[in-house]
């Protein structure tokens, strides 16, 4: 291959030869390009990618139009606040403030950060937190909630289907302590 040399060749006068060069360089990195595009898209067409939603995909959820389905969310305006902010954390992919305003206020720091760096470095990671986000903005918004119990103003427990995970029932319970809600633990 060697070095290319950017002089012109074709001699001192400029007319032709170094201009025909140039095109045909320009070509040259105009096909690797559309080649590289080829075999780039023959290779992601090729390889099986189970689909994985990002934390942000899991919380809005397509609608197709009016439907019959009614949503049920919980009638303190409190803890529809709570579940909000929990749900925007999400969003921001802000962990750190998602679990500090998640944990039981009665939980050691140091099962918190524990809580935390699960949902940061552990190798399942990226999976726990899509899943605990899509959670909380199901009930958030009280997607596939069946029903709330409790009095829903010291306690309500959330009985939902996993927005993304088929046939799995799921049970969140949240309690008010001194006007703040947390999940129970």
């Amino acid at each position: 291959m060697g070095k290319k040399s950017r002089r012109n060749k074709g001699g001192g006068g400029g007319s032709g030869g170094g201009g025909a060069q140039q095109r045909r360089q320009q070509e040259h990195q105009t096909n690797l390009a559309r080649a590289a595009e080829v075999v780039t898209s023959a290779a992601a067409a090729a390889a099986p990618v189970a689909p994985q939603l990002t934390a942000q995909q899991a919380i809005y959820y397509a609608s197709d139009g009016p439907s019959d389905v009614e949503l049920l969310q919980t009638t303190s305006s409190s803890l529809q606040a709570k579940l909000d902010q929990l749900t925007n954390l999400g969003l921001a992919n802000d962990r750190a403030g998602f679990v500090s305003q998640f944990v039981p206020l009665d939980l050691p720091t140091s099962d918190a950060a524990g809580y935390l760096q699960d949902l940061t470095t552990a190798p399942e990671a990226e999976g726990q937190w899509t899943n605990l986000i899509s959670e909380i903005a199901a009930i958030r918004c009280g997607k596939g909630v069946d029903r709330i119990e409790g009095d829903q103003v010291t306690r309500a427990v959330f009985y939902f289907k996993h927005p993304l995970l088929e046939a799995c029932d799921r049970e969140v319970s949240f309690v008010c302590i001194g006007g703040e809600w947390r999940a129970e633990g």
